[in-house]
């Protein structure tokens, strides 16, 4: 006999059995499309490598070839082809070298995030273990979430691994570099990969030297100091930034001595300023290639470093008023950098200052080293444009058209100033002369 009470609990809870049942079903649909998906980017990838195989060019045909694909998949994914490219690798590797992985994450075993889990844990162990660690590791990730299985995973390939973890770390070490993560409101991450004794070591340095600013601040009196509210993490950020930005490296191989040359290298990156920033105007400023800047920080720079170069425009008709360095330019490539702020490939944020000066036709074949002729082509696309089929040709007012291997057009125009405005109407009787 089934009481009122029971058949009440069941109707209430009738349109959350039927939202978990309906997230289950939606699951295991993304699910299926995500594997078709991985298996789709892995033949991309072993396409790339069949046709470098048949490629008698003597440069690396395998990543042009790669490059190639990439830039194609991305035109139809509306993504970089540098991305697109890390997806192919990814996948080949999920496809080709953790089948079983994949068949489980098929068969609603594990999930997408196990798998990660399995594939970055076993990244380093050779191919005649990884089947092994493959089979324990899939068992353990069934018994729990990913993020409380991969600690275990961690430990169990350091196990399985042949090799001494003294070996390994060598070869980790030799992967060592900095990263810079764009963030948000004019902020990025700086990420280093070190070896763990010294990235302990640089933050036991950055402490007790915010420590020493923060105990010594009595014992100053100015008004700097006085006003000095600052965090011991602040301090410590702006420790890191100051010894980054105008410290001398420790040894420098160019002189063969601590005092060389290097220790004159300054920072050097691309802001483009609007009129009104530079006026005081609250207008955010795009620091090139990464994310946009406050203007108070744009003013600083443009105002007291004078290793920064000043590139303005024009609030009314967007033209470059001036561009303003001590380390004198070619006035050719001031004009193209003003121009093209970055890599003209489609997608492509890297800073024109990092990129190289290209001639759209050849100049070896006659290209004229000219402004219609010329643009911003950073060193991967560069390689792209000489050693696979993309094509590219300019048209008037610096815009390019991109033709991919499989004919699709892109049109990559030259871009606009972060801030421009429009001129108000006339606002005085007419036949008067203007009031400015």
């Amino acid at each position: 006999m089934t009481s009122l009470g029971t058949i009440g609990t069941r109707e209430r809870f009738a349109p959350l059995a039927d939202i978990v049942h309906e997230t289950a079903m939606v699951e295991k649909l993304i699910t299926r499309a995500q594997i078709v998906q991985l298996q789709v980017l892995a033949r991309a990838g072993a396409l790339a490598e069949q046709q470098a195989a048949e490629s008698s060019a003597r440069v690396q045909a395998h990543d042009m070839a790669l490059r190639a694909i990439a830039a194609e998949l991305g035109g139809v994914l509306r993504l970089t082809d540098r991305t697109v490219q890390r997806r192919i690798t990814q996948a080949r590797t999920i496809v080709e070298d953790y089948a079983a992985s994949l068949k489980a994450w098929e068969a609603g075993m594990i999930t997408r995030g196990h798998v990660d889990v399995i594939v970055d844990a076993g990244a380093d162990l050779p191919a005649d273990v990884r089947l092994a660690f493959e089979a324990v590791a899939i068992q353990r990730c069934r018994r729990d979430t990913p993020n409380r299985v991969r600690a275990e995973i961690e430990i169990l390939a350091l196990q399985m691994h042949p090799r001494s973890f003294t070996e390994r770390h060598q070869d980790a070490a030799a992967h060592r570099a900095v990263r810079l993560i764009p963030g948000l409101d004019g902020m990025s991450d700086v990420v280093a990969t070190l070896p763990t004794v010294i990235a302990e070591g640089i933050h036991d340095r950055l402490t007790r030297q915010a420590r020493a600013i923060i105990d010594t601040r009595s014992e100053r009196s100015n008004e700097v100091v006085d006003t000095d509210g600052r965090t011991a993490d602040q301090v410590r950020a702006d420790v890191f930034a100051d010894l980054l930005l105008a410290g001398t490296p420790a040894l420098d191989d160019t002189r063969d001595t601590t005092a060389g040359p290097l220790g004159a290298i300054r920072a050097h990156v691309q802001v483009v300023v609007p009129a009104l920033a530079l006026a005081g105007t609250d207008v955010p400023c795009d620091l090139i290639g990464r994310t946009p800047i406050d203007a108070a920080t744009a003013r600083r720079l443009a105002g007291d470093t004078p290793s920064w170069e000043r590139l303005v425009t024009d609030p009314i008709t967007d033209t470059v008023l001036a561009v303003d360095t001590y380390r004198v330019p070619n006035p050719l490539r001031r004009h193209l950098r003003a121009r093209d702020q970055h890599c003209r490939f489609p997608g492509c944020r890297l800073a024109a200052i990092r990129c190289e000066v290209d001639h759209t036709h050849d100049h070896a074949l006659g290209g004229a080293t000219e402004v219609g002729n010329l643009a911003h082509l950073c060193q991967r696309h560069h390689s792209m444009k000489q050693f696979t089929a993309w094509r590219v040709r300019q048209l008037k007012g610096g815009v390019l058209e991109w033709t991919s291997p499989l004919g699709r057009t892109y049109r990559e125009d030259a871009p606009t100033p972060a801030v421009a405005f429009t001129p108000a109407e006339r606002t005085w009787p007419a036949g008067d002369p203007a009031p400015f």
